[in-house]
């Protein structure tokens, strides 16, 4: 089942600036619920990356790209050598699913147990 998550009206968001959102009345709002605690909302440095490389090429991981192959690289550089295999995924649910078909592969088990 999917609950609304508020105990009156929605609220009506109408735009979002680092952590803040703003209703339709100009309240101020702390975003914690969105993926915005690295960078916040309309990070110009952000913005600017997403528009270069919307402007190149708008893709997901599917095709292979030089940049993911640097991106790889520069990431693995800054870890142990242990961990130097990179997945790119599109979702948190998705890295999810992966880590669980990677532990079954490894482990040669089915079960999982979660925690709420």
């Amino acid at each position: 089942s999917c609950k609304v998550f508020y105990a009156k009206d929605p609220l009506k968001i109408v735009r979002a600036q680092g952590q803040y959102m703003f209703d339709e009345k100009g309240e101020k709002y702390l975003d914690c619920i969105n993926n915005v605690a690295h960078v916040g909302h309309s990070h110009p440095y952000v913005t600017k990356a997403a528009t270069k490389q919307m402007e190149l090429l708008n893709t997901n991981s599917r095709f292979l790209h030089d940049n993911l192959v640097q991106y790889a690289q520069r990431l693995t550089a800054t870890l142990p050598e242990k961990l130097s295999v990179c997945y790119f995924v599109n979702s948190g649910s998705e890295a999810n699913d992966l880590a669980l078909r990677l532990a079954r592969q490894y482990r040669g088990h089915q079960d999982v147990i979660t925690l709420e």
